[in-house]
């Protein structure tokens, strides 16, 4: 029985990589599609042969500097003798026609640009990170589709990937020849290139990443020690995180996140990853701070690479160096990424600037939970009308907050914005002064977490609201 390519499912093109240095290639066109195919012919090395009456500026300038050669002529088969490859580019369908049946006829490779059932092979679109490529392919059914789906896998796959790919390639002997065994080698390379040494190289620092690789191949137990990515999930919304924290989510092995790392978040996370629940609420720690730091200490010594997830920006409230302290005491190998914090992400989101040349000159950030029932602050520090208070956790403390600023010579006036789960499509905003907010907040009972603004630069929310609800 034999199938048919619709009942196996077979593949239109198969993608394979070409190797075209001093490789003889005709192309035959000479305008803006045609050089668009010629910088790509040239810069894999092809010695190219343009055909066409009429050629670009930039495509007579580019044969120039490569040593290319423009024949000024109609195309006629004799042009495909001794050619490897040969692609079309003319705006005469009659034409490139034709050169498909000639080049399919001497089987030579050929390609008619935008006829897909003209060619034996495509150009798929290209995330260059020489030497590393990343090719995508739509198999000519949907080339903007391809050149979406690149800017998005550019996005995150950073420019110095090609230097990684590099230093892997100076070192591939070195670790064969010390691991000759598949599996242990095929290990190794994926603890050095989606763990530290890799960090290093990324980070432009190849003389550390080359030490750290061979300290590592002189001693094998080293492999089985793991690294903590203390990562900042941001305030929120996914499209807030930065390349490295996605990138480094992404290489986990396991995830400790907290109950301010959003769902959508957590859920970015490698699918056989182990996830662990280590969230605190007002009275009620799901996992002591000591233990979690412990946690840490002890799957990154089961060599595991291990992420833990705070909401916001880590070294923001958010104990961050609580929980490497252990880590840089035992010598544990460990990065720090930093998030946007929750001041920034819930004060943009809310159309709130928290600095503004007419309302603020500073900004003051203030834990805002209670400690035995109240807030011990010198409340005198906090009266400038030129400055911007932010008190994170303080939604229980509202009241106490509002109290205190009027008692030592706040105005009763003093816009006070609450920002409810600021960036995520939910969020909710709601505004009043100081003598007021208390009241708000107890009939409106927002949801954790919030943020609390106070200052005059509350008083542009109105104008800059621009997420989510109209302004309160």
């Amino acid at each position: 029985m034999v199938l048919t390519s619709s009942e196996h499912n077979a593949l239109e093109f198969l993608p394979i990589c070409l190797r075209l240095v001093d490789a003889p290639v005709v192309l035959v066109g000479g305008g803006t599609v045609a050089t668009r195919k010629a910088r790509l012919l040239l810069r894999a090395g092809a010695s190219l042969t343009v055909v066409s009456p009429t050629l670009s500026n930039e495509l007579e300038q580019m044969l120039t500097e490569h040593l290319g050669v423009w024949r000024q002529a109609r195309y006629s088969e004799v042009e495909l003798r001794g050619k490897t490859l040969v692609v079309a580019a003319t705006a005469d369908e009659v034409t490139n026609e034709q050169i498909y049946h000639d080049a399919t006829a001497a089987s030579i490779l050929v390609n008619v640009v935008d006829s897909p059932e003209f060619c034996s092979f495509i150009f798929p679109s290209i995330v260059d990170r020489d030497p590393l490529l990343i090719a995508i392919s739509s198999s000519g059914r949907s080339p903007v589709l391809a050149r979406i789906l690149r800017r998005k896998i550019e996005a995150l796959v950073p420019s110095a990937y090609g230097r990684l790919a590099n230093f892997a390639g100076r070192f591939r002997q070195l670790v064969k020849d010390t691991i000759p065994l598949d599996t242990p080698r095929r290990l190794f390379w994926e603890q050095a290139l989606e763990g530290a040494v890799a960090e290093q190289v990324l980070a432009d620092r190849e003389d550390q990443a080359e030490q750290q690789l061979r300290e590592r191949l002189r001693d094998t137990s080293s492999l089985h020690v793991g690294e903590v990515y203390l990562i900042g999930a941001g305030p929120g919304d996914p499209d807030l995180l930065t390349f490295k924290a996605a990138r480094l989510l992404q290489s986990a092995d396991v995830v400790l996140y907290d109950r301010l790392v959003s769902p959508a978040i957590v859920d970015m996370t490698r699918r056989d990853a182990e996830r662990i629940y280590v969230g605190k609420r007002q009275s009620d720690h799901s996992l002591p701070q000591t233990q979690i730091n412990q946690l840490l200490v002890d799957l990154a010594q089961q060599g595991k690479r291990v992420v833990r997830l705070k909401g916001g920006d880590p070294f923001i409230f958010g104990r961050g160096g609580e929980e490497i302290e252990l880590l840089a005491k035992l010598g544990i190998p460990f990065q720090v990424v930093p998030g946007i914090s929750a001041a920034n992400g819930a004060a943009c989101y809310a159309g709130i600037p928290l600095t503004h040349r007419d309302y603020a000159h500073s900004v003051r950030f203030v834990a805002g939970h209670l400690k035995g029932g109240s807030l011990e602050y010198d409340w005198s520090q906090f009266q400038s009308p030129m400055e911007t208070l932010v008190f994170y956790m303080g939604s229980v403390g509202l009241p106490s907050i509002c109290a205190q600023l009027q008692a030592h010579g706040r105005s009763g006036e003093t816009p006070i914005a609450l920002v409810e789960r600021g960036t995520l499509l939910d969020q909710r905003v709601l505004v009043g002064t100081l003598a007021t907010m208390a009241d708000i907040v107890a009939r409106a009972k927002p949801r954790a977490p919030t943020l609390i603004i106070i200052g005059d630069v509350v008083r542009l929310h109105k104008d800059l609201s621009w997420f989510g609800q109209a302004p309160s």
